[in-house]
Parts: structure tokens; sequence; C-alpha cells
């Protein structure tokens, strides 16, 4: 990272900025049309620059790459902050590179320091809408009114005609959940790129996948809190019960059962209670008051 407005680089890799129409230069008077009410219709990526940073020289040819094979369906509006040392002061730009994505007139994604290829590619996906979203959509509508055969029908079409459409998958993993097909779910989840597999939706589906696997032998909820309730150490039992509170988003409950596995035997299930814990801090997001609540219960139970 080099920091702002400091360095001495100078070294320029130069670009045309007039050869691709979704590069553009921007300034305190183009930003509201070229990047705010722009963003309402493609997404539209801020770099934030200088001549003399050596980074953002380097990172300008994946950038300027990505807008030539994404074709249109993103922008990159370029600041310089030396000449525009007032949208740096109003972005309060400390270091450089700084981007920032904007979609539907908003900043979505705050981006500090230079970037991989791979790393932006991802950042971008979240929100580039592609034909095949629309189908996704459409699938999602089908399954919802009942009819998963049709909705399993489409998300197949959808992957075909965009097989790096990585979205498609994950819907394709979690319908395939829904229906009782692991196996399936668990080879799709296999399939996915390494960098994919790593990213919060596909560990959120890969936590489900781990609880749906286990509820799907154990009895029913109702029997299984009749089970614990009448025996407090049978912890497969509990474990089981834990396993459909997830299922039936009543997490908190959740997060109870695998604190009560975890104080009365660490070696269960290899760990099970504070690797199920884990499991459903990743399905909140890792943040929230539940989440700290129960960190802190973890921290006491651990230390």
């Amino acid at each position: 990272m080099v920091l702002f407005p400091g360095g001495n680089y100078r070294e320029k890799i130069t670009i045309d900025m007039n050869e691709l129409k979704n590069i553009t230069d921007v300034t305190s008077e183009t930003f509201n049309t070229q990047v705010v009410e722009r963003s309402h219709n493609i997404p539209v990526l801020v770099d934030f620059w200088a001549d003399w940073c050596g980074p953002c020289q380097m990172q300008m040819p994946m950038l300027k790459k990505l807008v030539e094979d994404y074709n249109g369906k993103f922008a990159l509006a370029k600041v310089n902050t030396d000449e525009q040392r007032e949208l740096a002061r109003t972005f309060n730009i400390r270091s450089l590179p700084t981007m920032h994505l904007y979609r539907n007139g908003e900043i979505v994604e705050e981006i500090l320091a230079a970037q991989t290829e791979s790393d932006m590619r991802i950042l971008l996906e979240r929100h580039i809408e592609r034909e095949s979203d629309a189908i996704r959509q459409n699938a999602r509508e089908v399954w919802q009114r009942g009819d998963s055969a049709q909705a399993f029908t489409l998300l197949h079409e959808a992957r075909q005609l965009e097989p790096d459409n990585h979205k498609v998958t994950l819907d394709l993993i979690e319908l395939s959940m829904k229906e009782g097909l692991l196996e399936q779910a668990e080879a799709l989840l296999a399939d996915l790129p390494y960098d994919i597999r790593n990213e919060t939706e596909a560990v959120r589906l890969r936590s489900l996948l781990d609880f749906t696997r286990t509820a799907q032998t154990a009895a029913p909820l109702q029997a299984l809190e009749t089970t614990v309730g009448e025996q407090p150490d049978d912890l497969e039992s509990r474990y089981q019960l834990a396993s459909r509170y997830v299922l039936e988003d009543r997490l908190e409950d959740a997060m109870n059962a695998f604190m009560v596995i975890l104080q009365q035997d660490r070696a269960f299930r290899d760990d099970a209670g504070r690797k199920g814990l884990l499991a459903v801090f990743e399905l909140l997001g890792n943040e929230g008051e539940l989440v700290n609540s129960y960190r802190r219960k973890l921290f006491n139970a651990l230390h």
C-alpha cells in the first residue's frame, strides 16, 4: 500500500481512456453523472489513483483487462487524486490505491491496496448482473411455488448458459440440500473453484450441508426434545437436536445446545460443541449481538 499523498514513483503505464467507453476520467463536476447515476444501470468501480503511485500504475492494466472481459457489464471511473483533491477529501482517501464499487447509487464495496485479478473477479461477481441471473430468479420463484423439478431444469439451463456464474451452482447446492439430495450437493460444492469454496456463501452452505446430513437420520425435533429433557447426558441426541434447530432457523437454541455439549465433553464427536458454535457463527455472518454473546461464553468455557 502506498500512503497518500507521498511517494516518488515516476514510471507510468499510459492507457488511452478514449479507447474504452467504459473507462472514464472523473472530476468533481462529473462524479454524480458518471458514477452515482450510472451505477443504477451497471456497477461502477471508482479507482482513486495518482501518477506517483506505483501499485496504481501496476494495477491499471489488470483493471482494463477486466473491463474488456466483462464487455460493458461494469464501468471503471478513474479519479486522479492529485488533480481532484476535493473528491479525495470528500471520500477521506488516506492511501492509494483505494477503490469504491457503486451499485444503485451507493458504495457497496471498499477495496484498499492493490488486488489480484482473481480477487477482483470475485468481488465484481457479487454485483454484476448476468443473463443467467434472471433464470436464477425464475428458478427460485418456481421452487417457492412447489415445482422443484422445473427449478432444477432452469438452474441447469442457467449453468450451461454461463458456466462461470458460480451463483448458479450455489443455488443448485442449496436446492439439492432442501430436496434431500445431499450427495449431489456435496459433489457440486467440491466442484467449485478453491477461492469460491472459501467465500461466505459457500462456507454457509457447507455448514448447512453438515447439519442437514446429521438431521437426515435423526428423530423428529419434538422427539429429540423429549429425549434430551429426560436424558440430559445423551449428547448424541442433543447434537442431533442442535442440527435440527439450525435447519428450523432456531439458531440461539442451537447455540445453547452446542454450548452444553462443549461444557460436558470436549472430546464428543471431535469437539463437536465448539465446531457447531463456530458453524452457527458463520451462518450469522460472524457478527451481531447474539454472536458476540456466545463468543464470550465460548471464550469463558475454553479458558
